[in-house]
């Protein structure tokens, strides 16, 4: 019998699969990505931003369009991560926009939704590109407003507008010539896809588990209600907890197994190493997450790579307890929380990302009110923004997200928040986050700063120096798997298997006629020794330029580089 509408329970169900379809395919999605560099996260960001939204779905208990249409909308945007999660949830508020008022929905209902979503999302991107997410939404809406004078079989309908996304998809290499020559498909085309499978999935009945578990980060009940034993401020020798699984390639030996262990143990404490059939489930405490990767990588492919800042994470324990034990003696305190309302008000404010804690400890000394820790490993959401945001008593906050992938977070936080006004300059990178703050004078006016500030960007040119995890080719330069990568402003500009040999390419890449300044970044798996000898190398290739070394502290990117 064919389903000729959708009803709001029945909307809930279809909402929750995508999101879990999602979540159970996200490093297959994450593993997509064009740049064989350990830290693709289009399916993690994807994945994050829809549970932000499914987990006010699932609390839904007497769901009607109104009510899904709102959690889902409000949701996601709050929880948008990267350029992809930011896509994803406009998509969503277009569609939701569209079925709001509806009692239930039908075929012409979808496809009218389906065109508000892609007209909603182009309209977000500045420069929309095709052979992307936005592409394969858009073949979707297409194929939908065809097929809503066809059939108002939901089923056929919905099973068509799939084949029609999945056809539009494998085009995607056709449209980016850097898709094609990586081999993939695009990540964040694929993850719409696994979405509407999931949904499609709950439409038929196949599936029956619509639980939304809760993020792992999520404070216990203890925690919020400030229940708990006293914390201990303490030094953390080692302040990275490091978590990932090996899917094994080739034979793993007691005897490999026992090197294995001797190695982490080296680096770090804490340590969990299981063997199960073909995986290596690894968990330690080190200063040098990279180094445990590189290890794994010996073994095979790794996944589910997961790296937290004890250090951070415990300051935050102590600094949370004492503001309750304060809050306790005065009631008056109770009310302050976290926020800087107390402080004077000020013109401007700003807010940062951040990579790594050196890079942090430089903005801070720099004037930045906010650091939000984050980067290309691991992108902060919307809501983290606008978090930051209320923690600033000032009507103007610049935010500079340091980060191609973090821009259009940063702009869809200064849609969303009301009483304050956010400048997001569009910094891609570290130093032109370091450059925008420099010129940033306090005396101009508000114009003047931004127009300063974005002019900057240009004074300075910015490079990353990592590992490759496949073999590919781009830009028609062949990298083998464990070759170490520079990546420059406009992509890959270098490949080798030396290490301050492929650093001191890019450079080079980098280099121009009046250039005055090289400073290099040093990452969490970097000595300073190393860090020494790297700079040493750089001045000898580079004698008419000062070199100055920097503590990034940045993970799985050994080397950040500027030349000015």
């Amino acid at each position: 019998m064919a389903t000729k509408t959708i009803d709001a329970s029945l909307m809930q169900k279809m909402f929750l699969a995508g999101a879990k379809n999602l979540e159970a395919n996200k490093e297959w999605i994450n593993d997509l990505n064009v740049f064989p560099v350990p830290d693709g996260d289009t399916g993690t960001n994807m994945t994050m931003t829809i549970l932000s939204a499914a987990r006010e779905v699932s609390a839904i208990a007497n769901p009607n369009m109104a009510s899904l249409s709102k959690a889902i909308s409000s949701g996601s945007l709050r929880g948008a991560r990267g350029n992809s999660g930011v896509i994803l949830s406009q998509l969503l508020r277009g569609f939701t926009k569209e079925v709001k008022t509806a009692t239930t929905i039908d075929v012409e209902t979808i496809a009218l939704a389906c065109q508000r979503a892609t007209e909603t999302a182009y309209k977000a991107v500045m420069k929309p590109k095709e052979g992307t997410i936005l592409t394969v939404a858009k073949g979707v809406s297409d194929k939908a407003s065809k097929l809503a004078g066809e059939t108002d079989d939901v089923e056929e309908f919905l099973s068509k507008l799939i084949d029609e996304a999945e056809l539009v998809l494998s085009k995607t290499p056709d449209m980016l010539p850097v898709l094609k020559e990586a081999g993939v498909v695009d990540s964040g085309g694929q993850g719409l896809v696994v979405v509407l499978k999931g949904c499609y999935d709950a439409l038929i009945g196949k599936v029956t588990d619509f639980t939304i578990t809760e993020s792992d980060s999520k404070p216990s009940s203890e925690e919020k209600a400030g229940v708990g034993a006293a914390i201990e401020n303490v030094d953390i020798k080692f302040g990275y907890c490091t978590e990932f699984i090996i899917n094994l390639e080739r034979e793993f030996t007691e005897k490999d197994e026992e090197n294995f262990k001797k190695f982490l143990t080296s680096i770090g404490d804490s340590l969990v190493c299981v063997s199960l059939d073909d995986i290596v489930k690894i968990h330690v405490h080190t200063n040098h997450p990279g180094l445990a990767f590189e290890e794994g990588l010996k073994y095979g492919s790794l996944t589910r790579m997961k790296i937290d800042n004890m250090r951070e994470e415990h300051n935050e324990k102590v600094v949370s307890q004492a503001e309750k034990q304060a809050a306790a003696a005065s009631e008056a305190m109770a009310k302050v929380k976290d926020s800087k309302a107390d402080e004077p008000k000020k013109d401007f404010g700003f807010i940062t990302i951040a990579p790594g804690e050196g890079i942090g400890q430089i903005f801070r000394d720099l004037g930045c009110d906010q650091v939000i820790e984050g980067g290309q490993t691991m992108n902060p959401s919307t809501e983290d923004i606008l978090n930051a945001a209320d923690k600033i008593n000032a009507d103007t906050i610049y935010v500079l997200p340091n980060n191609s992938n973090i821009i259009l977070a940063s702009n869809q936080a200064a849609s969303i928040i009301e009483d304050k006004e956010i400048i997001v300059i569009p910094t891609k990178t570290v130093p032109q986050g370091i450059t925008a703050l420099i010129n940033f004078e306090a005396s101009r006016s508000k114009d003047e700063n931004t127009e300063s500030m974005q002019e900057s960007l240009g004074l300075v040119k910015s490079g990353q120096l990592t590992y490759a995890v496949r073999d590919t080719s781009i830009d028609g330069k062949e990298i083998k798997k464990d070759n170490y990568i520079g990546l420059g402003d406009k992509g890959l500009s270098s490949v080798g298997t030396d290490m301050i040999t492929t650093l001191t390419d890019l450079i080079n890449d980098l280099m121009f006629d009046d250039a005055e300044l090289v400073t290099v970044y040093y990452g969490s798996d970097v000595t300073e020794e190393a860090a020494n000898e790297a700079v040493s190398a750089i001045s000898a290739k580079f004698a008419d330029v000062e070199v100055e070394l920097q503590y990034g502290g940045q993970p799985v990117y050994y080397y950040i580089v500027s030349v000015e």
